[in-house]
């Protein structure tokens, strides 16, 4: 088998607030039909579905290498996303032993890591 990608589904808890916050931080939207959409950036693919589960939602994280962590940091705050959206979380970057990395909890909760591993 040679893999092409891989494209998670995750829940969303207000399915249009989760749209609109995913455009407002890079994300290009496709939609599939009226209850799941496609986000595309770059070669990343993302499905959002209008399901919440709370369980599901809660203990979902994803993963984004970056190629800087601190220029994405920065880019993301000029979004002034946690003004939007009172209910999204930023954490600032933090070096660990394998890189450094920071976190966004969208408006449902779903923790995304974004990070930059060790040359």
């Amino acid at each position: 088998m040679k893999a092409i990608s891989i494209r998670p589904f995750i829940g969303s808890k207000d399915f249009n607030l989760s749209r609109a916050f995913y455009k407002d931080i890079g994300f290009e939207e496709f939609i599939i039909g009226p209850q799941l959409s496609a986000f595309h950036f770059s070669n990343l693919i993302f499905y959002l579905q209008n399901a919440y589960v709370k369980d599901w939602v809660d203990n979902t994280m994803v993963f984004v290498e970056v190629e800087n962590v601190d220029e994405y940091w920065t880019e993301l705050l000029t979004l002034n996303l946690t003004h939007k959206y009172p209910m999204v979380r930023l954490v600032p970057p933090k070096k660990l032993d394998w890189g450094k990395e920071c976190f966004i909890h969208d408006p449902s909760g779903i923790l995304w890591h974004f990070g930059t591993f060790k040359k």
